[in-house]
């Protein structure tokens, strides 16, 4: 299948705005100048300044006005004595007592006036004053080709958003699909849109496919490593029952250590990528389940139900998520307490502690494997660095994310955000 590129809908995005707005333009200038006031008819003029009062059929273009100052006109309008004696005769008074200024004086004395004037004809109480009205900034002519700008910039604005969005869909697509991309599950990248996402989509299959083969690789070797330490730890296991029974707590102790941490990384190379089906199940009853488990067995822990979250996962990842987050809890906060809610098609799920909470300059760090909270390597206030990577493997499996908080009236708080 051919693809074409990118480029070409952006050149003829380009081009089609480059025709429309010139056509439009051509149609103004076509149409020519703002449309003008016709030429006035002098007898108007003359009629106005013998009865004082605008004719009728000159009252948008004229008005009529009495003074006595002499002085009058506006600074393009030039004296014409040939004009004013066209007007004295209509009046049928001498052309002395006439004074006129004019924007176009016309070759032709009787001839129609064109423009702007001023015409006052003298009497005994002063002055009366003809002269055009002021030509309005914005016309009829100027809202309709205002108008007609507005319509070609909404046509290029829905066109281009129409170009952006076609040329913009594969391309959030891929990135929504980037973002989910995790160890342990391949996931689909779509191959939609022109030549060159194309291309990227198929970039970031091939580094999928190299970072999974990657980590699969080293999850098989750090399993292997794990399981096969178990044998020489039994043998070890055996000699150590020849020493005395000081030498020989101490050292069951740290073969103990030694094998939990072993499980614990055996669960990580395991946990959110052995593929396990995702079904439906009740987080709540999940969580209140483990709940009274954990508190059968003595350990301080309590919960406080909430709404009924429906969401799509593993049960048992699921409760090995918040058993690792509780026991975290209680290690750290003498005390666990759980709870949930809901919004916005996402099940928020909070375990609280009475701790001294978490130094949020070093909480991203906290998730990565063997870095642990407590950092005096203590076996009894310090566990294999391996819970918390656990949680976010199974909870970004799931399609979540946890994060680390600290409560405002002290203590800490884990928040494991899950698909509803």
């Amino acid at each position: 299948m051919t693809r074409r590129s990118i480029t070409a809908p952006i050149v003829l995005l380009v081009i089609a705005a480059a025709l429309i707005a010139t056509t439009t333009q051509f149609t103004i200038m076509f149409n020519g100048p703002p449309p003008g006031p016709g030429p006035l008819p002098l007898i108007r003029v003359a009629e106005a300044l013998r009865t004082g009062i605008v004719p009728p059929t000159a009252q948008a273009r004229m008005t009529v006005r009495r003074t006595s100052e002499d002085k009058f006109g506006r600074e393009d309008e030039r004296p014409s004595p040939a004009r004013d004696a066209a007007v004295a005769r209509l009046l049928g008074v001498p052309a002395e007592r006439v004074h006129g200024l004019y924007q176009f004086p016309a070759r032709d004395p009787d001839q129609d006036m064109h423009g702007s004037f001023t015409v006052a004809l003298e009497d005994p109480n002063g002055w009366i004053v003809a002269s055009s009205l002021p030509r309005p900034a914005f016309t009829p002519w100027h809202l309709a080709r205002l108008l007609g700008m507005l319509g070609v910039l909404l046509v290029l604005s829905l066109l281009a958003w129409g170009v952006a969005r076609r040329i913009s869909r594969p391309i959030r697509e891929l990135a929504g699909a980037a973002t989910k991309v995790r160890l342990g599950a391949r996931q689909p990248i779509p191959h939609k849109g022109p030549r060159e996402v194309h291309e990227l989509a198929r970039a970031l299959d091939s580094m999928q496919e190299r970072i999974l083969l990657e980590a699969e690789n080293r999850s098989a070797m750090l399993g292997a490593i794990a399981h096969d330490l178990g044998t020489p730890l039994s043998r070890i296991a055996f000699w150590v029952e020849q020493l005395p029974d000081a030498a020989r707590l101490r050292a069951e102790a740290d073969i103990e250590e030694m094998r939990a941490m072993l499980k614990a990384a055996l669960s990580f190379t395991r946990d959110g990528r052995d593929g396990a089906p995702h079904e439906r199940l009740d987080l709540g009853s999940l969580i209140e389940s483990l709940v009274d488990d954990l508190a059968a067995a003595g350990k301080p822990v309590t919960v406080e139900p909430g709404p009924r979250a429906v969401v799509r996962g593993d049960s048992a990842a699921l409760r090995r998520l918040f058993a690792n987050l509780i026991e975290n809890a209680i290690r750290y906060g003498e005390r666990a307490r759980l709870g949930w809610s809901l919004g916005e098609g996402k099940v928020d799920v909070l375990v609280e502690d009475d701790g001294r909470g978490f130094d949020l300059a070093r909480a991203e760090a906290l998730f990565a494997p063997f870095v642990r909270g407590e950092t005096s390597r203590n076996r009894e206030t310090g566990g294999t660095g391996l819970g918390l990577a656990i949680v976010r493997s199974i909870a970004e499996a799931h399609g979540g994310e946890v994060s680390l908080e600290n409560r405002a009236a002290g203590g800490g708080r884990a928040r494991v955000r899950l698909p509803a």
